[in-house]
């Protein structure tokens, strides 16, 4: 790889602008490839289980690595996250326990949000990572809404709302952009075009020339960047959100990128996509890409990066087997976190299923 890396286009030309690589050391580089690796890893475990019935769902990010861990590196620990489908590393990379992310997939009693949500729904206050909701766009209001909060109260944090291709139709992604548009607050709008709404190609859903462009018309800055290299992405990611901090306006990203994979674990993309399509893009893995340059600038060799992959297995197997032994959420879990104070007749329904259940009750029974 050359000593520049291929970034955003300028809004409106054909060619690539080039930025030099970012100033980072050794040990640095070499972290954010072995994030890529472990998210690779990751996400076959996680594909695995779902086929084998030990998960119920799973969003598939291979090919997608670049764009999730380069933008979630350069977060800062007090920046407010707002994902979209395939994002949880970006939690991880936050310090959120492995265990505790295999436990939300699974829905179990180890799950911090008590099993109410679907799989891949994570979330976290301490780690200021906040579940989506499955409805296309909704969170990207919400992370403007966060980041206009912040800029009231004088905080120096940044809020980023991540969303797919798809988003860019919803009417929460006009609302979000309108209002980030006029309010100026410290937030980043990342998305990751991999090309598909689940099966409705990008050439279908807009006639625009890509997502960025769209910024204009709202009074955003929009950049667009090679989504399948993770320093150009960390780059662009960490101006956006230096400048939002520093309270210079929000930025809308378009990271390109390619969905190799479903949509989910529920979707066959081969019903509507030709493989030819994909093949392209496996010439640019973002894994391979990194490698090349790593060998070439940093000698990174064959050894470390089995030791990564050797690494990233060992914490997985470690992760499910710890979360698997876990039972099931307490009865009591279905009341709790209703109410600020639990109502006299929520409680008595409630000790009414605690006291049954240890004598048990028939299937689809409830003490009312």
């Amino acid at each position: 790889m050359s000593s520049t890396i291929q970034r955003c286009l300028a809004i409106g030309t054909d060619h690539p602008a080039t930025m030099a690589v970012p100033e980072l050391d050794r040990a640095t580089h070499m972290e954010l490839f072995k994030q890529m690796v472990f998210c690779r890893v990751l996400d076959g475990k996680l594909l695995g289980l779902q086929r084998q019935g030990r998960i119920g769902f799973h969003g598939p990010g291979a090919g997608q690595e670049a764009a999730g861990i380069g933008s979630g590196f350069a977060l800062q620990s007090d920046d407010w996250v707002y994902p979209a489908l395939r994002e949880g590393t970006v939690l991880l990379m936050r310090g959120f326990p492995l265990e505790k992310y295999i436990a939300q997939m699974i829905g179990n009693g180890a799950d911090v949000q008590k099993g109410r949500q679907m799989p891949v729904h994570f979330s976290s206050l301490e780690h200021r990572y906040v579940s989506l909701s499955s409805v296309i766009g909704t969170q990207l209001p919400q992370a403007v809404g966060t980041a206009m909060a912040a800029k009231l109260r004088g905080q120096k944090i940044a809020c980023v709302g991540y969303m797919g291709d798809g988003a860019s139709s919803s009417s929460d992604f006009h609302s979000a952009m309108t209002m980030a548009g006029k309010q100026k607050p410290p937030v980043v709008i990342f998305c990751q075009n991999n090309g598909w709404a689940i099966s409705v190609p990008f050439s279908a859903q807009t006639k625009s020339d890509g997502i960025a462009v769209k910024a204009k018309s709202y009074g955003v800055d929009g950049v667009r960047v090679d989504g399948n290299d993770v320093l150009a992405v960390y780059q662009v990611t960490k101006q956006a959100l230096e400048k939002a901090r520093a309270g210079d306006g929000p930025t809308l990203i378009e990271a390109v990128t390619y969905r190799r994979g479903g949509h989910s674990s529920s979707d066959d993309p081969d019903r509507y996509r030709d493989k030819s399509q994909t093949a392209p893009w496996l010439l640019v893995d973002p894994l391979d890409r990194q490698r090349d340059f790593l060998q070439a600038t940093f000698g990174l060799t064959a050894e470390e990066e089995k030791d990564m992959e050797t690494s990233a297995k060992s914490q997985i197997d470690r992760a499910v087997k710890l979360a698997e032994a876990a039972d099931p959420p307490e009865p009591k879990t279905a009341f709790e976190d209703v109410y600020a104070v639990m109502p006299e007749e929520l409680e008595r329904q409630m000790k009414a299923r605690l006291r049954d259940s240890t004598a048990g009750i028939a299937e689809g029974e409830f003490p009312l």
